[in-house]
């Protein structure tokens, strides 16, 4: 039994087995539809509960997709539809009736330390579906994605530019283990979490934290960004957005990167804000992509888990 946390939790070995196992998978699935399982049905007989705290889109349909073609069935669980949802019952009593219903759980919530409590009380294994501090299972399915289209990801460059959130702290643990070059554009009063830019540093990571937005882009096999705004800010929105003009993701940035470069955006996307639909919609965007790999990535972090 395992656990999908954080990416730093991971050894090198295990994330490159859970890489290669999706692109595995994806190309012996070829054209089936949807819903129909893989020959290999790992989570036959077996269930996955997933708890939603927060609104989701993508990552709901993907891990539904996932389990049922992993042989599997899902139950999902809105936070205003269940006890712990409403605060009326212990982390530790939800994580004791799950553990007798389920064999897997998936959670999405603001509170990161949530996940941590669960882990203490289960029996079964829990994958990280987004915290504040992380969204793991997104930085597999982007580098799956860059994999398809660029090769070997390691000693590549990836920017990012825009807000250092939650996906930003993931993809600097992502950097440390598979050894690409992660250049950050960002204000410094929005840079990532301290503690995961302190421990990076300290094991060897190539990354670039700065203030210039071009800089960042400089030679980059891949641009990312997100929303500026995110589901738990709640800080005053227009002064972030003002702050955060300069870091917009439109064809001047994208002209610094290299000619070959590809676009990332792990969505919802708030048009002509973090991205130009110039950009969007463009040559070089991948973004569509990327939202599909989410399924493939996600089967194999699940077959993971339940080794």
């Amino acid at each position: 039994m395992n656990n999908f946390i954080n990416i730093s939790d991971l050894s090198k070995v295990e994330l490159r087995s859970i890489i290669d196992s999706a692109k595995k998978r994806k190309s012996e699935r070829g054209g089936k539809p949807h819903s129909q399982p893989d020959e290999n049905q790992p989570l036959n007989g077996k269930t996955m509960i997933m708890i939603f705290e927060k609104t989701s889109t993508r990552t709901r349909i993907s891990f539904d997709l996932a389990v049922k073609q992993l042989g599997g069935s899902s139950i999902i669980l809105n936070q205003d539809e269940i006890h712990y949802g409403k605060g009326d019952e212990t982390i530790k009593d939800t994580a004791k009736v799950l553990s007798q219903y389920a064999d897997i759980l998936m959670i999405r919530t603001d509170s990161h330390n949530n996940v941590d409590e669960f882990k203490k009380h289960l029996e079964i294994p829990i994958i990280n579906g987004l915290t504040n501090q992380g969204h793991p299972c997104q930085v597999m399915s982007d580098i799956l994605t860059f994999e398809e289209l660029k090769g070997n990801i390691k000693d590549k460059t990836i920017a990012w530019i825009g807000d250092g959130n939650n996906v930003s702290n993931s993809f600097i643990e992502a950097a440390v283990k598979f050894q690409f070059k992660l250049n950050i554009g960002c204000p410094k009063k929005y840079q990532p979490d301290s503690k995961i830019v302190k421990l990076a540093k300290k094991n060897n990571c190539q990354l670039l934290i700065t203030e210039d937005p071009y800089k960042a882009a400089e030679g980059a096999d891949c641009i990312m960004t997100d929303k500026w705004i995110s589901m738990s800010d709640k800080g005053d929105k227009n002064k972030k957005k003002k702050i955060l003009k300069k870091y917009q993701v439109n064809k001047k940035i994208m002209k610094v990167a290299k000619l070959d470069s590809i676009f990332m955006h792990c969505l919802p996307a708030s048009r002509e804000e973090e991205v130009t639909s110039e950009v969007m919609d463009g040559k070089q965007s991948v973004v569509w992509l990327q939202a599909f790999n989410r399924i493939h990535a996600q089967k194999s972090i699940i077959e993971w888990c339940m080794k």
